[in-house]
């Protein structure tokens, strides 16, 4: 797929890759979801097929899929691309906590030897932020003394949490919040058999941001969104409509929804406070402090989602009021 959006962050790369004079390392940094890591693989490709040859014409970074090196990185074959994420943990079916320091140091047995189609290798590292301490130093010593032909990709929701000498030694391309047109293309391509309400909805759900939209596909978002509304509208006197919504959240087969109204509950309360002023804007900001502490914490704290989603929807009720 190509990329959308993000014309700055394209135009940059893609001018310092025909002048000749490209930087080893570039920090991708902005918010979760709007294209940095497609971004990063869609430029390790051009740029290592680039090198194999012939050269390629195709604008916005994209390489033509029949290319060799196209199908050998999605087979994860490629003998000179490299991409560090967060280790996947078959036996509790998650990942792992942090990007350890064996993982970076595991990328010297490919700077020991010779790139095997071109002069160029690509390391991806997805997200930066992920790096434990020890990892984190790991890189800096390889972007200290870069090794020959080498260029890195740090994929960063969060540069500020990195070492300074880390983004020192990093061109930065700024990534930012898509349109609501771009969002909608990225969804279209994702999801194509998507009805076009349910599109809208995800676009009014992912604020700019398509990755954030895509997790909430396939889960009638917009009726959620009209249930929270209905209670920041209406309230709920008798409670009716809290222990109603709670019960169709509870329950195993309801967790991918109940997560997403954890997600979408305090996002909707700062919408109101943004509405309101003096003490109504006092009482909505301590409401948005409260609700997003107890839906931040409640999968973490393993709360009960029934008891859960009654209270925050109590919350949002008492806007109402």
């Amino acid at each position: 797929m190509s990329l959308i959006g993000q014309e700055a962050a394209i135009e940059a790369f893609q001018d310092a890759l025909q002048s000749g004079r490209i930087h080893h390392a570039w920090l991708l940094a902005g918010p979760r979801g709007v294209g940095k890591a497609r971004f990063a693989e869609t430029a390790a490709t051009r740029l290592l097929a680039e090198a194999a040859g012939p050269h390629i014409a195709l604008p916005r970074l994209a390489t033509p899929q029949d290319h060799s090196t196209v199908r050998l990185i999605a087979a994860g074959s490629h003998p000179d691309f490299r991409r560090l994420e967060r280790a996947f943990r078959e036996k509790t079916n998650d990942r792992a906590r942090n990007i350890t320091v064996d993982q970076v140091r595991s990328l010297q047995t490919l700077f020991a030897t010779t790139p095997s189609f071109s002069d160029r290798r690509a390391v991806i590292i997805d997200a930066a932020d992920d790096m434990e301490r020890g990892a984190a130093n790991a890189l800096l010593k390889n972007l200290e003394e870069p090794p020959a032909g080498t260029m890195f990709f740090l994929v960063s929701h969060a540069p500020g949490r990195l070492l300074p000498t880390i983004r020192s030694r990093c061109r930065v391309l700024r990534f930012g919040l898509l349109d609501d047109i771009a969002t909608a293309e990225v969804l279209h391509a994702e999801i194509p058999d998507a009805e076009e309400d349910e599109i809208a909805a995800l676009v009014r759900a992912g604020e700019g941001s398509p990755g954030r939209a895509l997790r909430f596909a396939g889960l009638d978002i917009a009726a959620l969104d009209r249930a929270i509304g209905d209670l920041i509208r209406e309230g709920d006197p008798g409670n009716g409509r809290s222990s109603a919504l709670a019960r169709s959240l509870a329950g195993k087969a309801a967790q991918p929804r109940y997560e997403a109204f954890l997600e979408r509950v305090p996002g909707h309360i700062a919408g109101v406070a943004k509405q309101r002023s003096g003490q109504a804007l006092a009482d909505a900001i301590r409401s948005w402090e409260e609700a997003r502490s107890l839906a931040g914490g409640a999968i973490p704290l393993s709360l009960d989602p029934q008891a859960t989603v009654f209270t925050l929807a109590g919350m949002l009720a008492a806007l109402a009021r």
